[in-house]
Parts: structure tokens; C-alpha cells; sequence
């Protein structure tokens, strides 16, 4: 294994590649022929994924002077030296599946950087004591997408307004119980997902930007309602589930008359307790409009005695759709955040 890593960089260096993939090597130390002499001066791309490095070396901007892409991705890394804040041409560092705790104030310095990818850390905080690191990321100017989700995260940066370029931000399944309100005034940001938090409220001016047109902030149960700006936005959630591959086995339906109503796969491969359930109701919504608005394109033979009159106007126009599998959701759509007076649901919600 090391005489053929010490080939292919040997042959990196020889014929000045611009890539260099050295993922899934298992690797616990940065290889030394990458150091040796001058390095490699040329390569603009390094893959290092999944591999079990736990530090990066001080000399890394020196001896890849002119690096644009650093994949990094499901290491062991627990500290990221202050060197790298050298590595002026970086626009991509991908550090997801690690087990950082801190991240260095040095990566503020890294003025070409466009995607900055932390997600599956232990961060528990982004250090805000020096202007430039990832906290005060104003410097940041050309942050494009900035991913910190899945971390212990309490709160998000003050000064992360100053990110003028920043278009998608994800800082899903944290600890976070408050939104900055300077983050409505991030003028190019496209895409916002603080799923899985403790939010409690959101910002009035939350969506009042023509720019920001996705917003996702299911599962925070103590969320009570949404600023009324956010209501012509694409309001996603993920919690709807996947579609579920189930084994060759018949699955349950329900006949009236002449139809056959097949229940959905999720109801067969229900396992355990802690299984992710949706509500029958919702289950039973979707299966309908699958079944006569996909197929039959016609919803008006539906009478109220078979379905109530309130959740048959609402099979007529879903809620929302699944940002990730585009399943249309009925009953699970914030039921508690909408005004349902105004909406088919108004009578039906119980909680």
C-alpha cells in the first residue's frame, strides 16, 4: 500500500497532475512524499476522504501553494492548524464527518473561498473573539454555501450578514433557539435550512427579500408561528421520509365497490416503535391523491359521504410538497403555524 501511494504521487508530481485522489486509503498521517521538496506546485485539487487523519501539517500552503479544492471528508481531524489560512486560492474545503470541536479563527483569512462544508462535527461554538475568523466573516466575501449542520451549535454568527455572496446556508439538527435577524439581510441568499433546531420564533423580516425563496425550519416544536412574508415562499419539510423499498410481499389494501386501494408501503415496513410513523390520516391523503388525481385526473366523483368535506377540498390542493422526495404533504404542513380559518384544515386539526 505505501510503495503504490508513493507511485501515484511520484507520478503527480512527474507529469504536474492538477487532481489527486488518495480517498479511501486509510491513511493516519499526511502522506510526507506530498511535503518533499517543493511539493506539488501544480495541483489545484486534493481528495482525502475517508481515510483516518487526525491533523493536517503546518507546511500544507507552502508545499501546495496553489490549491483550490480540499476534500477532506470523513476523517478523524480534531484541529485544523493555523497554516491554513495561507492557502490563499482555496474557494472549496470540505471538512463534513469529522470530529472537530473549534475551528480555527485562520479560515477567515481565506478570501477566495465559495463553499466551507462543517456539517457532522462537534462544534459547539464558532470563536468570536478575532476579526477573522468564521464568526466575524465578513472577510468571507465570495461564501457561497456555508454548511454546518449536525453539530452542537447554540447560536450562529452576529456578523454573518457580511457575507454578501452567501446563497445557501444549512445549519440543520444544531441547538440553535434563535435566528439573527442581520440574516434577513443577506442580500443573494437563495436557500435557508435550520431543520431539527429548538427555534422558537423567526424573524418578522424572515422572507421579505425577493432573493431568499426557501425556507426550512420543520421539526423545531416550539416554533408557534411564521412571519407572514414567508407564506409566498416555498416552505419545505423534510420530514415526510423516503420512499421505503419493502420485500415482495402483498400489501395491504381496502376495497369499496369496484376500486382497490392499495396502503402505502410505509404501513407494511413498520418495524419497531421508534420507527419514523407519519399519521394514517396523512398516509391515507396522499394514497388518495396518488390514486385519482395521478391516474384518473378527476377528483369529483369523491363525495363528502366517502371522504369529509374539509379534507376533500384540501385533496384538492395539497399544502406543500417534500423539498427532497416531492411527495405531497396534507395534514402535516405546520398545522399549528397557518392560519386555518383560512384553509380547508380550518375544524380538522386537533393539537
Amino acid at each position: 500500500m505505501a510503495s503504490e501511494l508513493c507511485k501515484t504521487i511520484s507520478e503527480a508530481k512527474l507529469e504536474r497532475h492538477k487532481n489527486l485522489f488518495l480517498n479511501y486509503r486509510n491513511l493516519h498521517h499526511f502522506p510526507l512524499e506530498l511535503l518533499k521538496d517543493e511539493g506539488l506546485q501544480y495541483l489545484e485539487r486534493l481528495y482525502m476522504k475517508r481515510n483516518s487523519l487526525t491533523t493536517l501539517p503546518e507546511n500544507l500552503a507552502q508545499k501546495l501553494p496553489n490549491l483550490v479544492e480540499l476534500y477532506l471528508h470523513s476523517n478523524n481531524i480534531v484541529v485544523v492548524p493555523e497554516a491554513i489560512g495561507s492557502l490563499v486560492k482555496l474557494q472549496f474545503l470540505d471538512l463534513s464527518d469529522n470530529a472537530l470541536e473549534i475551528v480555527c479563527p485562520e479560515i477567515g483569512r481565506l478570501r477566495s473561498l465559495r463553499h466551507l462544508r462543517l456539517a457532522n462535527n462537534q462544534l459547539k461554538y464558532l470563536p468570536a473573539v478575532f476579526p477573522l475568523c468564521i464568526v466575524e466573516v465578513g472577510d468571507l466575501r465570495e461564501l457561497q454555501t456555508l454548511d454546518i449542520s449536525t453539530n452542537r451549535l447554540i447560536t450562529l454568527p452576529e456578523r454573518l450578514h457580511m457575507c454578501l455572496s452567501l446563497q445557501y446556508l444549512t445549519a440543520d439538527r444544531n441547538h440553535l433557539w434563535y435566528v439573527p435577524r442581520h440574516l434577513c439581510q443577506l442580500p443573494s441568499l437563495n436557500e435557508l435550512s435550520m431543520a431539527g433546531n429548538r427555534l422558537a420564533f423567526l424573524p418578522l423580516d424572515l422572507g421579505r427579500s425577493r432573493e431568499l425563496q426557501y425556507v426550512y425550519v420543520d421539526n423545531n416544536i416550539h416554533l408557534k408561528g411564521l412571519p407572514s412574508y414567508l407564506y409566498n415562499k416555498v416552505i419545505g419539510c423534510s420530514g415526510c421520509g423516503s420512499p421505503i423499498q419493502v420485500s415482495e410481499v402483498k400489501l395491504l389494501s381496502f376495497s369499496s365497490g369496484q376500486l382497490t386501494v392499495f396502503l402505502p408501503a410505509e404501513v407494511k415496513s413498520i418495524g419497531t416503535e421508534t420507527d419514523r410513523v407519519l399519521p394514517l390520516q396523512e398516509l391515507a391523503m396522499r394514497t388518495l391523491y396518488n390514486t385519482y388525481y395521478r391516474f384518473l385526473k378527476d377528483l369529483n366523483f369523491l363525495t363528502p359521504i366517502s371522504l369529509p368535506k374539509s379534507l376533500l377540498e384540501l385533496l384538492h390542493c395539497p399544502l406543500g410538497h417534500c423539498h427532497r422526495c416531492s411527495q405531497p404533504m396534507f395534514t402535516i404542513v405546520y398545522p399549528k403555524l397557518f392560519p386555518l380559518r383560512e384553509t380547508p384544515m380550518a375544524g380538522l386539526h386537533q393539537g
